[in-house]
């Protein structure tokens, strides 16, 4: 197909973000688990974590989200030709949530798209998935839905703060608010142990936490790399922080991270300077000592990491920190870290700044998949402060969560442990603490078949679900 005839603007154009309603405190769980004042608030970079009680799984969260994004924008499931979700929440080996989903459509069966796993980045090959399908030979016309939804929870131990739960739905279509941008990705695969979850009877993954924070780094500066190339080839743009008032966003496991990977951005900026011998702007001093430096001698030095954190202040203040509100307060949410952060980057920046702006994603699976890509917004305030205007509510939905004690919190959890993949199953949690429009379970039968309802009236009419 010629670029002339492919579809103008593929994009999102509209999202919908839903987060349980419970969160515990990390200055309260630092106190709680006896480690030092700080560890989970600055030394992750966290102030509170998301937790879902047993009344919600991966099939309520994105049963939620869907339905809400739908019933919003009034579209009918008909409208809907692919669906595709990204998840590692995997409650059944075979059994796709995409077809759990399928049951909001009713006879509208037409829709292409299944489950993406890998880690985080099954999110991001739903949306490049769906994306493509738009811009291809099959498209008939109708709108994408992409979900990325899961639960990340941990075993006791350091790793345990670092959770998070929610979901993420959008509608892709053409003539978009955020416009991705064609031909500008790089991708980086390889196989690592950093993060896996061999255990089918658990929820709890095996991490390797030094493997996984190094092979996150390294894969930011593999996809950076060759992401400045494809921008050089497709216009002869030369990609440079320093030059750049795009935005960043980052798949963000906790916050900390994501200060760390924002210098690390601007070391390769002036490692690559060094290799080129060119004076594009002004380097701190101290930098001087770090001329001949290579960047695969860099991992796990906190000299270089700490000098390059103060020389990136301004560029995580001003364009990288507005996107991590949501990460902030309810932790990892796993393949809709990215996309949070995205929703957070909308909710905290006024129009005027995002119009016809770049945004730079970086989206991180372990095991390990990545890849960087670039979306654009639209110069057309109409469109953009419409999608805005859709994500109003966010901020008072995050301030009108439960807290609960980290006592209560590690009881959730405990209880979690016993009853996972338990049949059949009844749920002990509140229905009252649920918010409006929103799916819950209600029991699971000795077969394992899950059956949920929601707390207000389905518009469509159909009822409990299955």
């Amino acid at each position: 197909m010629s670029e002339r005839n492919w579809p103008c603007n593929v994009g999102i154009l509209d999202m919908e973000v839903y987060f349980p309603p419970y969160y515990v405190d990390q200055s309260e769980l630092e106190r709680f688990d006896g480690v030092s004042t700080g560890k989970y608030t600055v030394g992750l970079g966290q102030s509170q974590m998301g937790v879902c009680s047993d009344r919600e799984d991966i099939y309520s969260l994105c049963l939620t989200v869907v339905h809400r994004l739908m019933s919003r924008t009034g579209l009918q499931y008909s409208e809907i030709g692919r669906l595709e979700v990204g998840t590692e929440t995997l409650i059944d080996k075979s059994k796709s949530v995409k077809t759990v989903l399928m049951q909001l459509f009713g006879e509208d069966t037409n829709v292409e798209g299944v489950d993406n796993v890998n880690a985080c980045y099954g999110g991001t090959n739903a949306l490049f998935n769906t994306v493509q399908w738009i811009e291809s030979s099959y498209w008939d016309g109708r709108y994408g839905l992409v979900v990325a939804g899961d639960i990340a929870i941990y075993a006791s131990g350091s790793a345990r703060p670092t959770g998070g739960a929610g979901a993420v739905a959008m509608l892709i279509g053409v003539d978009a608010p955020i416009v991705l941008e064609r031909g500008l990705r790089s991708t980086h695969m390889k196989h690592v142990y950093d993060f896996y979850k061999p255990d089918m009877s658990s929820e709890y993954p095996v991490v390797d936490g030094p493997l996984s924070v190094t092979s996150y780094l390294a894969a930011l500066d593999t996809t950076y790399r060759r992401y400045k190339e494809a921008a050089f080839s497709l216009d002869s743009s030369d990609i440079h922080m320093r030059e750049s008032n795009m935005y960043i966003i980052f798949h963000t496991p906790y916050c900390k991270l994501i200060r760390k990977s924002v210098a690390r951005l601007l070391l390769n900026d002036f490692v690559a300077d060094q290799v080129r011998d060119i004076k594009r702007c002004d380097w701190s001093e101290n930098l001087n000592q770090y001329k001949q430096l290579q960047l695969e001698t860099t991992y796990g030095d906190k000299e270089v990491e700490r000098s390059f954190i103060a020389e990136s202040t301004e560029l995580y203040e001003t364009r990288v920190k507005p996107s991590l509100t949501l990460a902030n307060r309810i932790g990892n949410m796993y393949t809709p870290s990215l996309y949070a952060c995205l929703i957070s980057l909308l909710v905290q920046q006024p129009t005027d700044c995002l119009l016809g702006n770049r945004v730079l994603l970086f989206s991180y699976g372990s095991g390990l998949a990545s890849s960087m890509f670039s979306l654009r917004f639209a110069t057309d305030s109409g469109i953009v402060s419409r999608l805005r205007g859709s994500l109003d509510g966010v901020l008072v939905a995050l301030d009108s969560r439960i807290k609960l004690s980290p006592q209560e919190y590690v009881d959730m959890m405990l209880h979690r442990e016993k009853t996972h993949h338990l049949a059949p199953f009844q749920p002990m949690g509140s229905v009252d603490d649920i918010p409006p429009l929103t799916y819950y379970l209600t029991h699971t039968d000795s077969k394992h078949r899950r059956y949920y309802a929601t707390t207000s009236p389905i518009a469509n009419g159909k009822g409990d679900l299955k």
